[in-house]
């Protein structure tokens, strides 16, 4: 039986971001009592909020909100009965600035664990990453996969995992993580380290400049549209799954060389890509298995990639 999200008090950290934003517009659909949106809009834009804030349920916590700010946090938790953890720096920050990743998404995940604690959150959804895993060793990966990741931003994802783990045995907080995909759509940066090729390649057909594959192409990842992975925290904040992480995409591998070809193919361009040497790359290959979390949350994605990226072009043709 699923937890219902009707007139209930939510707290989206990292609100105003690329995932959480579409999250927050995702959740008036429950028909919540109110949203708190807190983030310190490092990452995240007070744009992306333009539509769902016309909605009088839906509110920002005071300005510039880190989760480094203990005090903030308590106020910002009193009464919310789910909160959804997305704040994080993204991959290459925290290659360039181990110190501060360490910070913000170890210490700052560790922040928002205690405040569940304190307030005694009855449930927390993790915004993990497929990082976890490093590079694939078998196809598609399952939630048990080796941890293989080599990455400071993978490591700090582990650890939020582990803190999560800690404090459910400890204290018995109820929660599950999710361990995105390569997470493409509109409002996106040009920050991530693998979805940034979708921006990259739009951009220079943009231009009208070739868009450029390195290496042979044959790369492959899994890309989901954010509104999936925004209706997955929903179905996760309402599984009675506890204690759990679990894969969030689509199943399909997609390389490179297609991603190109199908970018090419929405905007319409008949330029031809251009092939340079191997340029330096995290992981070559990375496809979840999605069974996991169509068994205990009930999701699978529903956007294809051909539709997503349609999507996506569209929203940056009407800006």
């Amino acid at each position: 039986m699923s937890r219902s999200l009707r007139n209930k008090r939510l707290l989206v950290i990292g609100g105003a971001g690329f995932i959480g934003s579409h999250l927050v517009e995702a959740l008036l659909g429950e028909s919540p009592a109110e949203i708190l949106v807190y983030d310190d809009f490092s990452r995240g834009k007070p744009a992306h909020l333009e539509s769902a804030l016309r909605d009088p349920r839906v509110s920002v916590f005071e300005k510039e909100a880190s989760i480094l700010e203990t005090d903030r946090l308590d106020r910002a938790f009193r009464g919310r009965e789910v909160v959804f953890h997305l704040a994080a720096l993204w991959l290459l920050h925290c290659q360039e600035h181990p110190e501060a990743a360490f910070e913000v998404n170890i210490r700052g995940t560790f922040n928002v664990l205690q405040a569940c604690v304190q307030h005694r959150t009855p449930r927390l959804v993790f915004s993990s990453s497929a990082s976890v895993y490093g590079d694939a060793v078998e196809f598609p990966m399952r939630e048990g996969h080796p941890l293989n990741n080599t990455t400071f931003y993978g490591a700090t994802k582990i650890a939020g995992e582990q803190m999560c783990r800690a404090h459910h045995h400890r204290y018995g907080l109820d929660y599950a993580a999710l361990r995105y995909m390569n997470v493409y759509g509109p409002r996106q940066d040009d920050k991530g380290a693998y979805t940034s090729v979708i921006m990259k390649v739009l951009e220079r057909i943009e231009r009208g400049e070739a868009p450029v594959i390195h290496g042979d192409g044959s790369q492959s990842y899994d890309f989901v549209d954010v509104t999936d992975v925004a209706r997955a925290n929903v179905l996760a904040a309402r599984a009675q799954a506890n204690d759990q992480a679990f894969n969030v995409g689509t199943g399909r591998r997609t390389t490179i060389r297609e991603l190109v070809e199908r970018l090419l193919e929405a905007t319409g361009s008949t330029l031809t890509p251009i092939f340079q040497s191997e340029a330096v790359s995290f992981v070559q290959h990375r496809v979840g298995s999605t069974e996991a979390a169509q068994r205990a949350l009930g999701f699978r994605a529903a956007v294809s990639l051909e539709t997503g990226l349609k999507k996506l072009v569209a929203s940056r043709s009407s800006r």
